[in-house]
């Protein structure tokens, strides 16, 4: 049985896509650090980045530098920053977090959008890829 993300990605768990390819599979956080939060997820369950192969790794980095420019024309802010962490979900995933200030990248402020904005905002980033 896959994880969270692989349940995402195969359409059983519902999500705000932004974009996929054949490689990687781009969504909106339902907990984000600001409006646009989005996570670049391989589609291979593997549980850290560096376990990654080179090329993997680098089609993850160009997928989610796709993705990054995407939010940064349709979500105003100062810079899209980018996280990888990997402690709560065991499957490779890219952080894209617009950002306005420093404490936009702690995962310690959180904001709460509702489903409409969510898909909203889904949209805005999809129509500048």
């Amino acid at each position: 049985m896959g994880g969270v993300f692989s349940k995402i990605i195969a359409g059983e768990i519902p999500s705000y896509k932004i974009y996929e390819d054949e490689n990687c599979y781009a969504f909106l956080d339902i907990n984000p650090n600001a409006v646009g939060h989005t996570l670049c997820v391989t589609k291979k369950e593997v549980n850290k980045i560096f376990e990654l192969s080179e090329k993997d790794y680098s089609l993850l980095m160009q997928f989610s530098r796709k993705v990054a420019l995407a939010i940064g024309e349709a979500i105003p802010c100062k810079r899209v920053g980018m996280s990888v962490i990997g402690l709560e979900v065991p499957h490779v995933h890219v952080h894209l977090i617009p950002l306005q200030a420093m404490e936009d990248a702690t995962f310690q402020k959180k904001v709460s959008l509702t489903p409409e904005e969510l898909k909203t905002t889904a949209v805005k980033i999809q129509d500048c890829l």
